[in-house]
């Protein structure tokens, strides 16, 4: 019984010295030691060695304002509208002044915004240097980027007890979605400091306006790097009881990191070759279900009386393929690293054959100027090359309508008997030179084809607003009208009747219910993708109608010879 006292004292005392520990670590967190840039023998910059994400959540405020003293800054470009809060200089209200709100046409859209917690923060990391909790004060300046101006700036400022004073800078350039957001730091203390710098985008985990089960597409966190490239986290795999699923790169010396979304995307593009630290963790306390994904940069040594800056670009923006690719360009020496950005449009697994077809698309709208004329165009283009392998199918569909009857004769006569029908039928193909499967592996082979040119046009937020003709003013939006999702059903029920009649009742019965539940499926699917099956169904009835008159005749031509 003693021997079990003393056990159980040891454990407690060892369980208060710990939690002690803990205490001080949160009341004092202690400066990770500074990364060095000093290149390795390789010639390359080492990474971090210390796990820097760990501090940001319990940095001290440098000032002991109230958050309540935080103004709002608006600022207005040609591009956006933007609120920035004086508490840490968060970006906490990103209008995109090209792009109409889902609900309310008449407003801009909005990336960060309350309503979803999604803000823009950043700080640094050190001994009670300024960070997103910090109150900064206003440089006064214009805050609308004027008709003759090419840039425009919004600087915020603070300072340390010991002296180090601190600017927040912020840039805007006309024409671009990239934000440089800048930090000087004037050391007026009486020793070195290296700080670290984080920059972090906050968000709930609810999809954006306008998304659907039947449309559904990602929302969350991704990272890129060179070795392990495009990495998309789920929300959920957040969780504390679920991190261990949350498999992302931590530490690189290249690569960004973003938080996307259905047609836009704000990512963090630090500069190449900066050793860097991605990190993400879900925001403790939040009303609802909210997670922070940054990343983290060192800050060159600054000693008494010297300046230090560094700068991180963020793009906040739509996904507009040209743009993308145009960051995504091999970055120049000090330039961002945007490599892979363009990954981030979702193309579902067929990427590699959903890229070429938008540029292809894209190339076509250059050349009419309308998206919905460019789909249907596209789909004839598509349709053409695919024509030899349509042609066959529906040869061997238009021979299986001709011995339907017979069909159903032997399975009249062998009905009980499922081996003798096998093998009847099967003397029956062999008869008439017909291949059971000849009608379905050339449609094999068009289906990825035709996935790829689905989620193509799902992701291209170009379709996004664009016109069609008369009501269909949004290609991105179902029709208000339900006359394209109407006209498509009764162009699969006009294929159903051209197609050979299954011999087994409820198989048949199944083929002519299937117009009606894929017809149901488009009511609610964009206006762009359902323009494309309706001109692929349309040229497909043609098509077929055609060449079955053509075989029809042919049998015809050749009962009347033997005859």
């Amino acid at each position: 019984m003693d021997n079990r006292r003393l056990i159980l004292m040891l454990v407690f005392c060892f369980s208060l010295v710990m939690l002690w520990d803990a205490w001080q670590q949160f009341k004092n967190p202690k400066l990770p030691p500074p990364l060095t840039t000093a290149t390795q023998s390789d010639g390359t910059t080492p990474r971090p060695t210390v796990n820097l994400s760990t501090a940001i959540a319990g940095v001290p405020a440098a000032s002991a304002a109230a958050p309540s003293k935080a103004e709002t800054i608006s600022v207005k470009t040609d591009l956006f509208t933007i609120d920035v809060s004086t508490l840490g200089g968060d970006i906490v209200r990103l209008d995109l002044n090209r792009y109409k709100a889902i609900e309310e046409k008449e407003k801009s859209l909005s990336l960060f915004e309350p309503k979803h917690q999604y803000v823009a923060q950043s700080g640094l990391i050190g001994d009670a240097l300024p960070n997103h909790k910090t109150i900064f004060s206003v440089s006064p300046g214009n805050r609308e980027l004027q008709a003759d101006a090419k840039t425009l700036q919004l600087r915020l400022e603070a300072a340390t007890a010991d002296g180090v004073k601190v600017a927040k800078i912020f840039t805007f350039t006309r024409g671009s979605y990239l934000i440089d957001i800048a930090y000087e730091i004037s050391n007026g203390s009486q020793k070195d400091i290296a700080p670290y710098a984080y920059f972090q985008l906050q968000r709930d985990d609810k999809a954006p306006a306008g998304e659907s089960r039947m449309v559904s597409t990602f929302t969350g966190p991704a990272v890129y790097t060179e070795q392990e490239k495009y990495q998309k986290v789920d929300f959920a795999d957040l969780e504390k009881d679920k991190k261990d699923k949350a498999k992302f790169a931590t530490k690189a010396d290249n690569g960004w990191l973003a938080m996307v979304q259905h047609y836009f995307v704000a990512a963090w593009l630090p500069a190449a070759k900066t050793p860097r630290e991605y990190y993400m963790d879900k925001v403790e306390g939040s009303t609802q279900p909210t997670y922070k994904v940054g990343v983290i940069v060192p800050v060159e040594k600054t000693a008494p009386g010297a300046k230090a800056t560094l700068s991180m670009p963020l793009y906040a923006g739509p996904q507009t393929q040209s743009i993308l690719d145009q960051l995504a360009k091999p970055a120049a020496e000090g330039g961002i690293d945007a490599q892979g950005l363009p990954l981030v449009v979702d193309y579902g697994w067929l990427t590699i054959v959903a890229a070429p077809i938008f540029w292809c698309l894209d190339a076509i709208h250059k050349l009419v100027g309308n998206w919905g004329w460019a789909i249907v165009l596209l789909t004839i283009g598509i349709k053409a090359i695919f024509y030899p392998l349509s042609a066959a199918s529906y040869k061997s569909m238009a021979r299986m309508r001709t011995v339907t009857p017979k069909l159903v004769a032997l399975k009249e006569r062998h009905g009980s008997d499922r081996a003798k029908l096998n093998q009847e039928m099967m003397e029956l193909y062999k008869r008439e030179k017909i291949n059971p499967l000849g009608g379905c592996l050339p449609i094999v082979v068009q289906i990825p084809v035709f996935i790829a040119l689905y989620w193509a046009l799902l992701g291209a937020v170009e379709m996004r607003d664009a016109p069609w003709v008369l009501w269909i003013t949004d290609l991105s939006s179902a029709d208000p009208f339900y006359v394209l999702p109407v006209v498509m059903v009764i162009t699969m029920l006009i294929q159903t009747k051209l197609n050979p009649t299954p011999p087994d009742p409820i198989q048949a019965k199944v083929m002519m219910a299937m117009p009606f539940i894929f017809g149901g499926m488009f009511f609610f699917f964009p206006a762009g993708l359902v323009l494309y099956w309706v001109v692929n169904n349309t040229l497909s009835i043609a098509q077929q109608w055609q060449i079955t008159r053509m075989v029809e005749r042919g049998g015809k031509a050749a009962n009347d010879a033997k005859a």
